[in-house]
């Protein structure tokens, strides 16, 4: 099978359910943002990182490809059965969180996104999460969305702000503050 199809020459492509609309619908813009968090999720899941780092990025991949899969069903046919993010991946998300940030100083100002080449891609990945959860929210005007997708979104971002401040730490760097004037 050949990976280029030539269907999507003319600025149109097919949703899963077989609708077809404009490459710069609200769905695809939503869908592909979310493909570009996973892209970065990957980046960092590929630097040297504890293992059970690598082991949450991974959970996290692939509730990303299942997140895209739901948003990209134009629900047209109802024997398609797709996975999807539950309170359980919010849950885990959470507990990541609450595990590294026993180890991490309370802030008490805000931090620049620095200091280290992997906490960088870190505050990379979460902006591009934020920019997936508005893009959801902006789906969410004409679409009936799931509140779950928007919750795991905004855990997301909050998780890759922590672990940043994790391998910071790991890596032996210090924060850099914000400097007011």
């Amino acid at each position: 099978m050949k990976v280029y199809t030539k269907k999507g020459d003319k600025g149109q492509t097919q949703l899963l359910g077989g609708s077809i609309v404009d490459k710069d619908h609200v769905k695809l813009e939503c869908y592909g943002t979310i493909d570009e968090l996973n892209s970065f999720i990957g980046n960092i899941y590929d630097q040297d990182l504890k293992e059970f780092h690598k082991e949450i990025l991974l959970n996290i991949q692939n509730q990303l490809f299942n997140l895209g899969s739901v948003i990209s069903f134009d629900g047209e046919k109802d024997k398609i059965k797709l996975p999807n993010i539950t309170s359980k991946n919010i849950e885990m998300l959470e507990k990541a969180i609450d595990k590294m940030e026993e180890s991490l100083p309370m802030l008490k100002n805000f931090i620049l996104p620095s200091g280290h080449p992997t906490t960088s891609k870190c505050h990379i990945a979460r902006t591009v999460c934020r920019r997936a959860e508005r893009n959801l929210v902006t789906l969410s005007k004409t679409s009936e969305i799931d509140n779950l997708h928007l919750k795991y979104l905004n855990r997301l971002s909050d998780y890759l702000f922590v672990l940043s401040r994790a391998i910071l730490k790991d890596n032996g760097g210090t924060e850099i503050e914000w400097q007011k004037d």
